[in-house]
């Protein structure tokens, strides 16, 4: 009898533990979907502006993907054709004075080095994107690693 009572008062508690947890997610849900109820027709919000302005920016970790300074709306890239290639290939480099991709790009998954890209980091949108001015969806918090480091709050790159 007291088993039962056992088993009974445990899935109690679990039932109320799950009801609390979804009752949390439902209030949270409207600080990204909005006020409205998902099934009504809202106009999609304006695409944010890209950065384009060609500068560099700091990367905020070791090893981070730098960010596309330029617009890359109409790039082709697929099996047959990678237009980022066209600029920063080791051939192109030269003429066109845009960065070389890494050489890590050039290397496969058994370490060793290619003449050309790597199939595995040919689809360069898949670790580098470009930047755009729109506003966060949810509070950042996020300090880059020299921050984190020097402890200097106030210094480029945090909080981003």
């Amino acid at each position: 009898m007291q088993h039962r009572f056992l088993h009974a008062a445990v899935a109690a508690a679990a039932l109320a533990v799950a009801l609390a947890a979804g009752a949390v997610t439902a209030a949270d849900t409207g600080k990204l979907s909005g006020p409205l109820p998902f099934t009504n027709d809202i106009p999609a919000p304006p695409v944010a502006a890209e950065v384009t302005d060609d500068i560099r920016r700091m990367r905020s970790y070791p090893d981070q993907p730098p960010v596309i300074p330029h617009s890359i709306r109409d790039y082709q890239v697929d099996l047959n054709h990678n237009r980022c290639l066209t600029c920063h290939s080791r051939t192109a480099i030269e003429r066109s004075q845009a960065p070389m991709i890494s050489v890590t790009h050039f290397t496969n998954r058994d370490g060793q080095t290619l003449a050309s890209v790597s199939p595995r980091r040919y689809f360069c949108t898949a670790c580098h994107v470009p930047q755009t001015n729109a506003p966060a969806l949810v509070e950042n918090t996020f300090r880059d690693a020299e921050t984190l480091i020097t402890g200097n709050v106030s210094g480029t790159g945090g909080g981003r």
